[in-house]
This record gives structure tokens, sequence and C-alpha cells, in this order.
């Protein structure tokens, strides 16, 4: 009798440990549905490299900004925890507002956030602004145009109630550290979701275009975030390497007096940084203010009177308006010869400038108009963007 084939036993499968499939993106819409706490869910991540009013520090589920000079002479700083959805905040956040991120809607207190929005494919995200006579996006004047959005008015005025009523995610502003100027304390108060953005306080053009980074990181767009700024960066950097070193380079002052005084950009100042790189000798470039310097008309006379060109005189649009509001003006030789120039080409039917609003986000387009008028030959083909010429 032949005995009965046994079949082979098969063969042991050790166990193996389960494989995380980590992201390879942020995650810019919805929530994460299945939580890991050892997954990084923040693969792209910015980095800081001209601006240095805030900070940004990663964790897997939780980032965290710091605005460092939220205001000029500030003794105070913000903290946002930013967390993804779906996801626990952090234990023992103290002071710091947590926010969940990536934002759904959004409120821009100030022009010069709309340009990021916009660079970042967000305005669909947009729902309201302070107010809506200085805009001039076109896309954003659309959705005023369409009842898309709400004006919620600024400062000590604002309106809480509006506000509340659109119940936005985030309401980005600005400060001042003056209550009848700064809207986010009532808004803070009223249960609100309120950041405060400072760029104006970077004393670079760059750094405060760098910013576009930080309302980027409330959308988890910084990867997009980080080749916009590249961009802009890398062409600011190649047009300036063009002008810095010219051997030529014209005296310049800037701005007019304002009820009796002369707001004079400090020498540290971004706009004196902005001078230097289009190749021009800022006649206050040895003053070690960030801000501006409170001159007297005869102060800036006495030393800018045989100035080259002369910009940014407030709203000026012909040098008769500049001679008929004051008589001397006509002695300051960058007005005999005609080299007046003003930063208020682009302006909207209320007056709005698109100069502090693009313009902020764009520096190079600045610095190119600036080198333009300065070294026109290094810019042929470049026609003035912001900037124009008076005439009489």
């Amino acid at each position: 009798m032949t005995p009965t084939s046994m079949p082979e036993p098969a063969p042991t499968i050790a166990p193996t440990a389960a494989v995380l499939e980590l992201p390879e993106t942020n995650l810019t819409e919805g929530c994460v549905t299945d939580y890991d706490p050892e997954i990084d869910y923040f693969p792209e991540k910015v980095t800081i490299v001209d601006a240095v009013g805030w900070t940004i520090a990663y964790h897997n589920n939780y980032k965290v900004i710091t605005v460092l000079n939220p205001w000029r002479d500030a003794d105070v700083q913000f903290q946002y925890v930013l967390v993804q959805c779906g996801t626990p905040p952090p234990d023992n956040v103290g002071d710091a507002l947590v926010i969940e991120v990536p934002v759904q809607s959004v409120v821009a207190m100030s022009t010069t956030q709309l340009p990021h929005l916009a660079e970042l494919g967000l305005l669909d995200r947009l729902v309201g602004v302070d107010s809506f006579l200085y805009i001039n996006n076109e896309a954003v004047r659309a959705k005023i145009k369409a009842g898309e959005l709400v004006e919620i008015g600024s400062g000590g005025q604002v309106n809480v109630e509006r506000a509340l009523d659109r119940q936005p995610d985030l309401i980005m502003t600005y400060g001042v550290g003056n209550l009848e100027y700064d809207a986010h304390p009532k808004l803070l108060e009223a249960g609100l979701k309120v950041v405060l953005n400072s760029e104006y306080m970077e004393v670079s053009p760059l750094g405060r275009a760098e910013w576009v980074k930080f309302t980027a990181a409330f959308f988890n767009q910084e990867a997009k975030a980080m080749e916009i700024y590249d961009s802009i960066a890398g062409r600011y950097r190649e047009i300036a390497a063009l002008a810095r070193n010219v051997a030529d380079k014209p005296t310049v002052f800037a701005n007019r007096p304002f009820q009796g005084t002369w707001y004079m950009p400090g020498g540290k100042s971004y706009v004196a940084q902005l001078l230097a790189d289009a190749g021009a000798t800022y006649l206050w470039a040895d003053d070690t203010s960030t801000g501006s310097m409170q001159l007297s008309f005869e102060a800036v006379f006495d030393r800018a009177r045989d100035a080259d060109f002369w910009l940014n005189p407030g709203n000026w649009k012909s040098l008769a308006e500049a001679a008929a509001e004051d008589e001397r003006y006509t002695q300051f030789a960058a007005y005999q010869n005609g080299n007046v120039y003003n930063n208020n080409k682009r302006l909207n039917e209320n007056g709005g400038n698109d100069y502090w609003e693009s313009g902020v986000t764009n520096p190079h387009l600045v610095l190119a108009d600036l080198i333009k008028i300065f070294h026109p030959e290094l810019l042929p083909d470049h026609e003035l963007y912001f900037y124009q010429k008076l005439e009489q």
C-alpha cells in the first residue's frame, strides 16, 4: 500500500511593520481624516531670507508663527499656532492664538495683503476688506461689484457686527500701537481669529515682499509662496546688480512737507535701500533711522536745493500744483530742471494708489522704475509702471 503524500507546510512569514504613507505636499483643501502623530503634515515649508519681523517653526501637525515687531517701539509680540485641521492642537499654547489651517475664508484689512492672495490664487477665499474705496486689483473690484465682499471698516471704528456676521476663519490686519487706530483689540474681544501682519515695519524692499510667505502659511501654500518670492527676489537682485556700482550716481531727496513738517525717509529705511540699489545718492543716507525724520523746510532746502532728482512729492500731478502750493518749491534745482517724479501713475477713481498695493509685493517693478529714471540706458525697454514725470 502506497502511503498518502502529505502537502508541504506553508512557509512562515514574519509580520512586518505597517508602512506610513507620508504626504508629499501640504494639504490645501479639506482636513486630515486619519491622524497619525508620527506623520509630518507640512512637507512643504518656507524659509525666511530677507524679512526680519517674523519667524516660523514647524512641527508635525502644527506650525508656530511669531510676529516679532508688530509696530514701532512695541513692547509686545504676537504668536499664532497654526494647526492642521483634523489633528489635535498642542498642549500649553499660552497666550498664542490657535487657528486651524488651511484657512477657508479671510478678511484682508490692508490693500497690501490683496496681491498676496492674488498671486497665491486665493482670491476665492476673500470674503471682506476694510474699505472698497482704495482697491486697484481688478479681480477684487469684480468681487465687490458682484456683492461678494463686505466692508468692515478700520481702526477703533471697525464694524465688529459685520465681521461676526461673516464669520471668517481669519482676519488679517495690522497694528500701530494706538487703540484709536487699531482694529484688532475689538475684533479679538469678539472672539474672532485676528492676525497682525507687520510687513510695513521691514527695513528692506525684499523684506516687505517676503511677507507673502507669512500669508501663505495660513493656507498651507508654502511651496507656491517660495516660488513666487524666489522669482521676485531673483529679478530684484538681477537689476540691482546693473545699477548699484555705476560711477555717476545722481543725488536724490523725497516727499514734501505735511502740516509744516517734512517727513524724510530715514537713511536705513526701505526707501533708502531702494535708492541705493537704483544707483542713486540719497542725501540723507548718513542718517541711521529706519522710519521718517521730521525736518523743517529750511533744513531740507539747505541740503537738497541742488539735488538732481525729487521723488514722491505727495499727490501732485503737475509742477504747476507744486508752485501753487508753495512758491519756494520752484527754487529747487530738481524742479527747475524738470526732474520731479511721483509714484502716482496708477490711481483708481478714489485716489487709491497701486504703488501702496501691488508695489509692496513687487519691489522689482519699483526698482526698475527708479533705475529707468536715474539711468535710463541700463533698462532701455522698460516703461515706467508706478512713476510718472511731472510736467507743467
